[in-house]
């Protein structure tokens, strides 16, 4: 088969990862301002302050999407950009610098997707309690909705939150990502917060612009037992299924929290951060789901788990080991080595995972679904004659297209694909260790050059279709295109 017209290809982004300009035009600090000039809190002291310069090359990336071919473009606002104390004015600044970005992806053809929150949190929310406080929740809905008045004109879909998952439990759970807490009841008291304000501004949004189509971005986790046969290791499974996805888009679809999440949990927290008719304003709130997708994991219960196993079971999502566990509940639970090839980040390597994904989403929800990340790390390297021969991310993209292709010939309604990333950027606790790009960006002179993988993607989009690895050698150019 090959994927239908009306199939969105595109690439993805985040503000804080590529943008720079930290402290230009305007902008207010977020979280990851101040977590990455935090010491010991990334991978070299790495910060944000420049990434990509995006801010500044912002055109010039435009015409690589062009040439890459893209049909779709998703970047995320950055909050503080725009309202820098999350409460209050408005930065005209901010706000102009996303309407000459949308204005001139549409110019040359591409569609913008856009996510209203990745992660970058307004410092002064966070002062004052950021997603443990409802106060937060009340700021983000006129926010939402004046970026609708802004660019709604330009932007048909809408992502709310993107990973909430993270942003709760790596960030308040586990103390691996801003702001740095590490509570369990913090991180499942965020989630619903999150949760809570995505319903709220949906609800907001639909009042002001009925037609847009509005939708959250959820990572995709896919347990599987240690032993299938062995019903502890099923439930071990069922446990982390709940909290990481079905937590994530029941409330949506039926206004309920997976009833084996409160019984595993009621020995931390007795859920009274979850407020009468908070689950009504969920239900029905929302228009598509997005997909993130890189690896899976494979549990099992273990009586006797190891102390050193929740630092096990944050690595295992690739995240840096933080002072606790991401995941409430799982003091019998441990995570295993994953099976078979890994990446840079230590994720395994699991297409067949991001099919069955697909699938159990599918019939969970009913509703359209979009893969809005799927891509790989690797430790690439500049060869003399100018290339970056990444065959392995090459080999990773084109079998999880074919996923996606067999989830849709057996009725998952996926509507679109967008590779992470576009380009290496600024890897969050890893810093700029790791490069997930499309293209490689030399941090030192900010010139990006098209990796192999660059080639193969735009000629598979031209073609509809994944392009064979045996025929990617027709498509290169030696040297790579440079920006």
């Amino acid at each position: 088969m090959t994927f239908p017209e009306s199939f969105i290809f595109g690439a993805a982004t985040a503000a804080y990862q590529i943008e720079g300009a930290a402290t230009e035009g305007g902008r207010g600090p977020s979280i990851w301002d101040t977590f990455s000039h935090t010491p010991d809190k990334t991978v070299g002291g790495d910060t944000g302050d420049v990434a990509c310069d995006h801010y500044h090359r912002w055109e010039r990336d435009i015409e690589m999407m062009v040439d890459l071919g893209l049909q779709a473009y998703r970047f995320s606002i950055s909050w503080p950009r725009v309202q820098p104390t999350g409460t209050g004015e408005f930065n005209p600044e901010g706000i102009a610098f996303y309407k000459a970005l949308v204005a001139r992806l549409k110019e040359k053809g591409i569609t913008p997707l856009a996510t209203l929150y990745h992660w970058d949190l307004p410092q002064a929310l966070e002062d004052r309690g950021g997603w443990l406080s409802r106060e937060t929740v009340d700021a983000f809905v006129p926010y939402a909705v004046r970026m609708v008045e802004e660019l709604g004109d330009s932007i048909e879909m809408w992502a709310t939150f993107n990973e909430p998952w993270v942003s709760s439990f790596v960030g308040y759970g586990a103390g691996a990502h801003a702001p740095g807490h590490a509570d369990d009841v913090e991180g499942l008291t965020a989630a619903h917060h999150l949760l809570l304000a995505h319903a709220r501004a949906y609800r907001a949004i639909k009042d002001v612009r009925p037609e847009l189509q509005v939708g959250i971005v959820n990572n995709s986790h896919t347990p599987r037992p240690w032993d299938p046969s062995n019903p502890a290791d099923r439930a071990a499974a069922a446990h982390i299924d709940a909290l990481a996805n079905t937590m994530f888009h029941q409330p949506f679809t039926h206004g309920t929290y997976p009833p084996i999440l409160r019984a595993n949990t009621v020995h931390l927290t007795d859920w009274s951060f979850v407020k009468p008719g908070d689950l009504d304003e969920m239900e029905g709130a929302v228009d598509w789901f997005g997909v993130n997708y890189y690896a899976s994991h494979v549990v099992r219960h273990n009586a006797n788990k190891p102390q050193a196993a929740s630092e096990v079971a944050t690595l295992a999502d690739g995240h840096k080991a933080g002072a606790n566990s991401p995941w409430p509940g799982d003091e019998q639970i441990e995570f295993m080595a994953p099976p078979g090839k890994v990446t840079a980040m230590g994720w395994n390597v699991d297409p067949g995972a991001l099919h069955a994904h697909l699938m159990k989403i599918h019939h969970e929800t009913g509703k359209p679904l979009y893969v809005t990340e799927n891509g790989g790390a690797w430790d690439d390297v500049l060869d003399a004659d100018g290339r970056v021969r990444d065959d392995e991310r090459v080999s990773y993209l084109h079998d999880h297209l074919r996923a996606v292709e067999a989830a849709m010939a057996e009725g998952a309604d996926v509507r679109g694909y967008m590779a992470w990333s576009l380009m290496d950027n600024f890897e969050w606790a890893q810093g700029y260790a790791k490069r997930f790009g499309l293209v490689r960006v030399d941090y030192a002179t900010q010139e990006r050059r098209w990796k192999d993988s660059a080639y193969w993607y735009r000629a598979t989009i031209a073609r509809r279709d994944p392009l064979p690895i045996v025929d990617l050698e027709a498509e290169l150019e030696t040297p790579a295109r440079t920006y």
